[in-house]
């Protein structure tokens, strides 16, 4: 149990917590008129002695689910859509995922996107809010972002048809979606307030019937020409990029321009303020650098693993942003988990001769040591944090004991409308 009870926050971070306070807001109008309201409903299907964060990880398990059932019928991204010439690396290409396969991943991403919807609630009825469960929704929300996107591309595939988009594009989409989540929360660092985006719930209920439409009509159906000639694809893209780079985007920085006018917020620096995005800056150019200047084209071998990848360190990246807005303490420059990825980069790109076999023997063990190091430090941030609110993660207390009344008085919400759930 050594291994589990490395202290990575301090007591500077520790003391932030005592004096935390939840703020939040969500305008969205998907969000207020037919998912909360749905939620409420739903949480009371759910026994008062079930801990949220049990909701929360068993939310998580389901996204990974559904993004684990496309793996295993679909890795190469190539179902349906490749040339019956070409052969797949776990599953058949040119072959289309079965229907009730993509009913299933439905079913696990409805499950998923309502148990993420009703953790907060279950944990304000049963009184049992407190900071571990704020940072451990919007932990686990980060590294949801490469399983729900990466699940996505598996309904049009690769552009081997002509139907869809090319995996580099998708590489890009990929961090566009991250960085996109990473501004949320760079938003409250420096004003403090948490501003839901419009774009997720959105995300979901979309990527909900496109699978559940799928599933009725199969997966050809994606490959053939939307009305005006157009193909299915780059609507997609299209529309990531609309959601993202046309209104997140604009809108956090507004927030944030109304914050330093207003002096509401943090009024940090230029350069104190940018301090968060530095070490997923340089993440996102060293995977550029790895996939732009492989010379066995290591995306186009193992997309899937390349993604996961990326989406795993990034989620490491934005779980230490997130542990600084909570604690309201300076975020750390760079980042651990940039070393492993800048060796493994140089490597790859610099040594003569790198055979491909090599070249995948660096991605699958720099992948593995990365998902080892990312769980390690969530299980013990865990760990220390239930240590300092004496609680335990998947317990929840009588209201009435000294431990419950200690957690829940240190964590009370702005408001019951700012109180909404954190985004993925």
């Amino acid at each position: 149990m050594g291994l589990l009870r490395y202290e990575y926050l301090g007591p500077e971070v520790l003391a932030g917590f005592d004096t935390y306070k939840y703020s939040c807001r969500d305008t969205s109008p998907l969000s207020n008129y037919v998912m909360h309201p749905f939620w409420n409903q739903f949480v009371k299907l759910c026994p008062l002695w079930v801990a949220p964060n049990l909701l929360t990880l068993v939310g998580f398990i389901c996204c990974i689910g559904h993004w684990g059932l496309l793996a295993i019928t679909d890795y190469d991204f190539r179902s349906g859509t490749a040339p019956p010439e070409v052969s797949g690396t776990l599953a058949p290409a040119g072959v289309p995922v079965p229907g009730l396969i993509w009913f299933g991943v439905a079913i696990l991403l409805f499950l998923s996107h309502t148990l993420d919807g009703i953790d907060g609630k279950q944990a304000r009825r049963t009184q049992s809010s407190n900071p571990l469960g704020e940072l451990f929704d919007h932990g686990l929300d980060s590294w949801a972002t490469i399983f729900i996107t990466g699940a996505v591309y598996s309904i049009f595939g690769r552009d081997d048809d002509g139907f869809s988009i090319s995996l580099f594009r998708m590489f890009c989409l990929h961090w566009n979606i991250y960085f996109c989540f990473l501004l949320s929360h760079w938003e409250k660092y420096n004003t403090g307030i948490l501003n839901l985006p419009w774009g997720y719930d959105i995300s979901m209920v979309s990527s909900f019937i496109l699978y559940l439409v799928t599933a009725v009509v199969g997966q050809q159906v994606w490959s053939s020409m939307l009305p005006g000639n157009i193909p299915p694809g780059p609507v997609f893209e299209a529309a990531t990029y609309l959601g993202n780079v046309g209104m997140t985007m604009p809108v956090a920085l507004w927030n944030l321009r109304v914050a330093y006018r207003e002096g509401t917020g943090k009024n940090r620096t230029f350069l104190e303020a940018i301090r968060p995005l530095v070490a997923t800056t340089i993440a996102c150019a060293l995977c550029f650098t790895w996939v732009l200047a492989s010379k066995n084209d290591i995306l186009e071998r193992d997309p899937r693993c390349v993604f996961l990848l990326t989406g795993t360190i990034f989620a490491n990246i934005c779980c230490k942003l997130i542990i600084c807005q909570m604690s309201n303490t300076r975020s750390e420059l760079l980042s651990f988990i940039l070393a492993p990825l800048a060796l493994a980069t140089a490597f790859v790109t610099l040594v003569p001769g790198l055979t491909a076999k090599s070249e995948l023997a660096v991605l699958y063990g720099l992948t593995l040591f990365v998902i080892v190091a990312h769980c390690h430090y969530g299980t013990c941030v865990v760990l220390q944090m239930c240590d300092h609110l004496h609680i335990r993660p998947f317990h929840i207390r009588h209201p009435g004991s000294s431990s419950s009344a200690k957690s829940t008085a240190e964590y009370q919400p702005l408001s019951t409308e700012e109180n909404q759930d954190p985004p993925v």
